[in-house]
């Protein structure tokens, strides 16, 4: 096992940036990822999702904004590249998570999650060039909601008190 470790640490060069693919899903079959998950709000109270592709058991949907945490990187610098590369604007966020939720997926990969869910407030106005207005989303379009959506991704229902509020 140690030999093997080895070899791997000599090919990952940079594990603070990213790892190969297959490793970061082998990875995440031996512990739980941590992420963050972004709640943005508009002054009408409604909540701003975006869409995403068919996961590994779950159909294409609705969901909040997120991120996995990388190898020593702090909270904050996850959640404003989620803002920067999912939506690409800024945000303003609370110090502490409103909610902590473990998530189990029945699926081989990315099956264990604990989420942090941070309330926050756009700085910068949204790319309308992204913005879902007819017909079938595409990928990182987005759309704001008054309630939850019934083509919400099925990790997010933990969310629906939320976006419901």
């Amino acid at each position: 096992m140690k030999k093997l470790i080895a070899k791997l640490e000599k090919k990952i060069n940079k594990p603070k940036k990213s790892l190969p693919e297959d490793f970061f899903l082998f990875i995440g079959r031996m512990t739980p990822f941590i992420n963050v998950d972004l709640l943005i709000k508009n002054n009408k109270n409604e909540t701003l999702l975006t869409w995403r592709k068919k996961g590994e058991r779950y159909l294409p949907g609705w969901h909040l904004p997120g991120g996995i945490i990388r190898f020593q990187e702090k909270i904050n610098s996850r959640i404003n590249e989620v803002a920067k590369h999912e939506l690409s604007t800024k945000v303003k966020f609370s110090r502490k998570p409103i909610v902590v939720n473990e998530i189990h997926l029945n699926q081989k990969n990315r099956s264990h999650f604990i989420s942090l869910l941070y309330l926050c407030k756009l700085t910068k106005p949204l790319n309308n060039n992204l913005k879902h207005i007819v017909g079938n989303p595409k990928i990182n379009q987005w759309k704001w909601f008054k309630k939850s959506p019934k083509n919400l991704i099925s990790p997010h229902k933990v969310y629906k008190k939320f976006i419901n509020q």
